[in-house]
């Protein structure tokens, strides 16, 4: 079995002129980052295209399981193509603070430049549009409308909708589809252009033999094309309101639990339709990435119910589909790479779901210094680690390494420090070691995030989860990657035998 390494890193993240991340220049030079530097994959963000205000810009909460954010479209490409110009775009007022992500502005202003893009481009001529249409008109359809009537009704929620439209009466569809033609015409174009654009950067990346490992919330948004088009597949009432959410117990992350507010699924529906939807929904991933983290895998064993209204106190436990859902994924669409983030508070029955799927797990080395579970059998320290997992110095919820070591309980610190074997270097500086413990280990994968190469500190995670107003924000600034950096992750990567010389050999052979 090879031994690989990549490098987590959302789109968002990425340094851009237009106030976040997108598909254009620096997503391509970030690819070329990772070949020279030797790593086979780039993880990324769920692509998914969010709603705006906490907790809602989160990557987690997505208006649809299939559609892609429209903030990702490169204006630079759409400059290129004449649709708009670069005045235009530099005129616009994206946030004054290139590290972080300003999210009431991208709202105010970027839809308006992308409307102005939508109407030079005669895209009803378009040969190409009307394949993707057409392709893709199972979700696409549905979808687009769904966000023309959440502008036509001011941004209400579809529960706050005119009850024949938020019933999914086929009159209303067909009345609302006349009304709104140029408004749903608008949402596909979005669509077309994030799906031309985020294609063309994925073949960039295989063609350099890096690939994509996509993030799949378990979970849909509740305020979602998903659950108002197809109500029957989530437990609502005869009126499609919710009768109770997903959520966690209390854990590590959380004293009190969380309630997340997800529509939950009737898995007795699914079983009964043969699991087409949760079937439909990965084969289109692959089409997207080329392996698939599945997000809270314990749900599939048991998802913690909690009724609408309630705290997560007042929660429940279930029984989800198990391998009967994998078994039919696997005879539907082959073995595919998956990832399951096993995290949290683990029973016996997830453990054997993990075993009896096959698929590698999650390690993540933060977790090895728990204050409250200090010692050599912590299942998250390298030594105990088998080689079909998937170990992260932290994931997007977790802590920087160095923000980890200056926050850390004390007695915590000096148990990473033993283990680690350095009592010395200063805590801004052990993400060197942190690093090195996870490169060297067993595992047969390694994901780094891109903070912790380059040893930032807290002001920089991506999620505090329980928390709003603060998360899913920070960007990397023009200039932080370098080619001293990328050297300094090359020679780690090569003397722990993960390097992937497949794209090295090519890089080589094409500079000679």
């Amino acid at each position: 079995m090879n031994r690989y390494s990549g490098i987590l890193l959302s789109i968002t993240s990425l340094p851009s002129k237009y106030g976040i991340g997108c598909f254009d220049k620096a997503a391509y030079d970030f690819v070329d980052f990772l070949e020279k530097s030797g790593q086979r994959y780039w993880q990324i963000l769920p692509l998914g295209a969010t709603s705006h205000g906490e907790p809602s810009d989160s990557p987690y909460q997505a208006y649809s399981a299939f559609a892609g954010n429209p903030y990702f479209i490169s204006l630079d490409d759409l400059i290129a193509e004449g649709v708009l110009t670069k005045e235009e775009c530099e005129a616009v007022n994206f946030g004054k603070n290139p590290a972080k992500i300003d999210y009431d502005a991208l709202y105010k202003n970027r839809f308006e430049l992308l409307h102005k893009a939508y109407e030079r481009s005669n895209i009803s001529q378009n040969r190409a549009f009307e394949e993707f249409c057409g392709a893709n008109f199972w979700w696409l359809d549905d979808y687009a409308l769904f966000m023309a009537l959440r502008d036509f009704f001011g941004g209400a929620g579809w529960t706050e909708w005119p009850e024949d439209i938020r019933m999914h009466y086929a009159p209303a569809l067909a009345y609302y589809h006349e009304k709104l033609y140029f408004d749903v015409e608008f949402q596909k174009y979005m669509q077309f252009k994030f799906w031309e654009q985020w294609s063309k950067l994925k073949k960039y990346a295989n063609d350099k033999n890096i690939l994509i490992v996509g993030d799949m919330p378990i979970y849909v948004s509740p305020d979602g094309s998903d659950v108002w088009a197809q109500p029957e597949m989530f437990q609502l009432n005869d009126q499609n309101m919710p009768s109770q959410v997903a959520g966690c117990p209390p854990d590590s992350f959380s004293a009190d639990g969380q309630v997340w507010g997800n529509p939950l699924y009737r898995w007795d529906r699914h079983r009964e339709t043969g699991y087409h939807w949760w079937v439909t929904r990965m084969w289109y991933s692959y089409q997207l990435y080329d392996m698939v983290r599945l997000d809270h895998f314990r749900g599939f064993d048991e998802y913690y119910a909690i009724p609408v209204g309630g705290t997560a106190l007042e929660g429940h436990w279930e029984k989800g589909p198990g391998m009967e859902l994998f078994h039919t994924l696997r005879n539907r669409l082959g073995d595919r790479a998956i990832i399951a983030e096993d995290l949290g508070l683990l029973t016996d029955s997830v453990r054997w779901l993990v075993r009896d799927s096959g698929f590698p797990n999650m390690k993540v080395l933060q977790f090895g210094f728990d204050p409250e579970d200090i010692g050599g059998a912590n299942e998250y320290l390298p030594h105990n680690y088998h080689k079909n997992c998937v170990v992260y110095t932290g994931t997007h919820d977790n802590d920087t390494i160095c923000g980890w070591f200056a926050n850390a309980d004390e007695e915590a610190e000096k148990f990473a420090r033993a283990y680690l074997g350095d009592f010395t270097t200063p805590a801004k500086k052990m993400h060197t070691r942190c690093i090195s413990a996870a490169m060297m280990c067993n595992a047969d994968t390694c994901i780094v995030p891109i903070q912790d190469w380059l040893g930032l500190d807290s002001s920089t995670r991506m999620n505090i989860p329980g928390t709003v107003d603060v998360n899913w924000r920070w960007r990397l600034k023009e200039g932080q990657i370098t080619e001293q950096l990328g050297e300094q992750i090359l020679k780690m990567t090569m003397v722990s035998g993960r390097a992937n010389w497949d794209a090295l050999k090519a890089l080589e052979k094409k500079e000679k």
